[in-house]
């Protein structure tokens, strides 16, 4: 039983944050694109179920048996109903760990959509959504990898407005960046936030007018990452003060930003010349859109 899945990093456009309710959650909005770059997930036949981890970011999973990879399948099992056979699984973590790019709720994606393909399994796309999003707040728009409105807690869907191919440059200092502590000093900050979708055109006619939309929204997460790890500021005014970006911003909590760029030209430019100037970062050059077709 052979099968492999691709999970997309995930980048907020925007992310507007509401204050805690009574549960502790704090309601959302937020624009989520899906990049042609992400982790590799892939099955093989094994006497038990276990998971593999290579890839440039392994180390930074080692000793986490209970991630959301191993959360997904157990939990697919359990829908399933009925006993299926052990099954190996392996990830190539590409994407930087505790990034802001959904990296473990994209690869639980990946494995709820290859698992239910791999044993064929009668579980629609509805229930499929809802276990995504039991394994937290990115889990449902990371299910499917395409362009969409979350809401609530990022388990309401509702389309996105029409994007143009964008060109992006991804950037993370390297730094791991807690989501508990970026919400706990977005709380002191108390700087809440309207969550209703902001007004957007049916499309966007291309990424310079995207850009200059996404100037006016915000991601209400920034100050707060940037306070948890001053390097990702020091990303983002690197990003920002480069003539390539038209955009620069923090994606998810913290971690990575991202700059729009108006064509592949530039966003190839921009990539080379931070990673000249900062050896140690890492930089990805990249196309935002979604859905990526799995490895074949």
């Amino acid at each position: 039983m052979t099968g492999a899945a691709f999970a997309p990093a995930k980048v907020n456009l925007y992310l507007h944050v509401g204050g805690p309710g009574a549960d502790g959650y704090h309601p959302l909005c937020s624009l989520m694109a899906f990049a042609d770059v992400g982790d590799s997930l892939s099955t093989h036949d094994a006497e038990v179920m276990g998971l593999q981890v290579t890839g440039p970011f392994a180390r930074d999973l080692a000793g986490q048996g209970d991630n959301l990879v191993v959360r997904a399948a157990r939990a697919l099992i359990a829908e399933a109903r009925r006993p299926l056979p052990p099954i190996g699984l392996s990830l190539y973590k590409r994407l930087p760990v505790a990034a802001g790019l959904g990296g473990g709720s994209s690869d639980a994606g990946a494995t709820l959509r290859l698992l239910r393909q791999v044993f064929d399994l009668r579980i629609d796309d509805s229930r499929l959504e809802a276990l995504a999003a039991s394994l937290g707040a990115d889990g449902a728009a990371c299910l499917w990898g395409a362009p969409v409105i979350a809401q609530g807690r990022g388990e309401r869907l509702s389309p996105a407005p029409g994007l143009p191919p964008l060109d992006c440059v991804l950037v993370n200092p390297g730094c791991a960046v807690s989501t508990v502590e970026t919400y706990r000093r977005f709380d002191a900050l108390g700087r809440f936030a309207e969550v209703t979708p902001p007004h957007a055109p049916d499309a966007f006619e291309d990424a310079v007018e995207l850009a200059a939309w996404l100037a006016r929204q915000r991601n209400d997460l920034q100050d707060a990452a940037i306070s948890v790890a001053p390097e990702v500021g020091a990303v983002l005014e690197t990003l920002a003060g480069e003539p390539e970006a038209l955009l620069a911003r923090v994606s998810g909590s913290g971690g990575t930003c991202f700059a729009l760029c108006a064509s592949d030209i530039e966003a190839e430019s921009l990539a080379e010349r931070i990673e000249a100037m900062v050896p140690c970062w890492w930089v990805q050059r990249c196309r935002l859109g979604g859905p990526w077709p799995d490895p074949a």
